[in-house]
């Protein structure tokens, strides 16, 4: 996986911070748990979970460093697209992959 297809945003308030990824076309994140007062203890990184159209254009509302993230590394229209997605779609990455690995 490309490095450059993950980012990282850290509140820096005590909240946890969160790391969003371009896998297949769609958005995915994370948050990152840390204890802030044990700094020596490693952060635990939760599993991705594949943002829905409503969750992934309800960040954009309210994060502009993460739209401005991804217009620059999906484009324009692919991102319009991920948050207008529907998952029945025929077009759906997922489905499409899914579909050639059932051939």
């Amino acid at each position: 996986m490309l490095v450059f297809n993950r980012l990282r945003i850290d509140p820096a308030n005590g909240s946890p911070a969160v790391d969003y990824r371009i896998e297949n076309g769609f958005v995915e994140s994370r948050t990152l748990e840390t204890d802030a007062t044990k700094r020596s203890t490693p952060a635990i990184e939760k599993q991705w979970q594949r943002l829905t159209p409503q969750q992934l254009t309800s960040r954009l509302v309210a994060d502009t460093v993460l739209l401005h993230w991804l217009r620059r590394r999906m484009g324009v229209y692919a991102l319009i697209r991920a948050c207008n997605q529907d998952s029945s779609s025929p077009n759906n990455p997922a489905l499409e992959s899914s579909n050639q690995a059932a051939a």
